[in-house]
């Protein structure tokens, strides 16, 4: 493992690392690189804020961030906290963006950030125009996604590759399952499967208030099938007055085919393995409870000490 410390005053210098835990989650945070590290002269070997973090090892690029936090106590151990480039999308700003498709208008919102979009994935998705007052600009990017999902019914993630921003369809960040898999006999430890429609929902409402003839429509999209099955689990929403009745019914149908669906998770305990972060695609098998398939993981956290590498994944089916 190594880590390289660049201060940006033109030296860069390897630290003795003993510990270090990196978190990844694929909706609207940074990922997190908490380092402990043996510095037996901290006023002489400085980890100033903002310096650059790199994380490596014989084989993977791993980390690329930036210090935001470091400390010392009595012993040796000096603990760095740092966090990559997403880190600079949480400030609140305004936004005003016209109807363009969602990647335009989120290379928009990284070019006022200040950061490049080095890898964009078509959506053919034209998002309406948006107003956002005192709104963090990553949450802005996270609302065009969730948007683009009911619409295309495809899933896409924006991330931080060791230092490259990119918005990608998770299709094409499938781990070949050829070549690596988790389960009872590759890494898997300990696991926790659930199957639940607590946030399913079966009838879809959406009301449109025409303010012109002083009333309101109300489209419905359902389910008997599982509203029979399940009961009735209803989504309401009032949207936009200028929406056609074709695009209304249009999101009726997206928003029916992303809830009306039971939601599969999965929690694992497992040795670690640095391809997996969240966003990416793993294929799992668990003959125990018929698993056989892809999960996309919401959340990892890789704990790594000279001793021992574990990984603790969230994960959902999505299909």
């Amino acid at each position: 493992m190594e880590v390289l410390i660049d201060n940006r005053d033109g030296n860069i210098y390897e630290v003795p690392v003993t510990s270090l835990s990196w978190k990844t989650e694929k909706c609207g945070k940074a990922s997190e690189l908490i380092v402990t590290m043996l510095n037996p002269n901290p006023l002489k070997d400085k980890v100033v804020s903002g310096a650059i973090v790199r994380v490596t090892d014989d084989i993977h690029k791993i980390f690329y961030g930036y210090s935001f936090k470091a400390g010392f106590g009595k012993s040796s151990e000096f603990k760095v906290t740092a966090y990559d480039q997403l880190r600079y999308f949480m400030y609140d700003d305004q936004f005003v963006i016209p109807s363009i498709l969602a990647e335009a208008a989120i290379a928009r919102i990284c070019s006022k950030v200040g950061r490049n979009l080095d890898t964009v994935a078509s959506t053919g998705f034209k998002a309406p125009a948006l107003i956002e007052e005192g709104k963090k600009a990553l949450d802005v990017i996270m609302k065009y996604i969730d948007s683009t999902i009911v619409a295309t019914n495809q899933s896409y993630v924006f991330m931080d590759d060791f230092g490259s921003l990119g918005l990608h369809n998770i299709k094409d960040l499938v781990i070949d399952p050829t070549d690596f898999y988790i389960g009872e006999e590759s890494l898997l430890y300990d696991y926790d499967y659930t199957v639940s429609i607590e946030d399913s929902y079966n009838l879809i409402k959406l009301a449109v208030d025409d303010k012109k003839a002083g009333k309101r429509r109300v489209f419905i999209a359902q389910d008997s099938d599982n509203i029979t099955k399940w009961g009735q689990l209803q989504f309401y929403k009032k949207v936009d007055e200028n929406m056609t009745t074709a695009q209304v019914e249009s999101l009726l149908d997206a928003l029916l085919a992303v809830h009306n669906k039971e939601k599969k998770e999965l929690s694992l305990k497992c040795l670690g393995d640095w391809r997996v972060r969240a966003g990416k695609m793993v294929f799992i098998f668990i003959e125990k409870i018929g698993l056989k398939q892809l999960f996309l993981v919401e959340a990892c956290t890789h704990d790594w000490s000279a001793k021992v590498h574990t990984m603790s994944l969230e994960l959902k089916v999505v299909s």
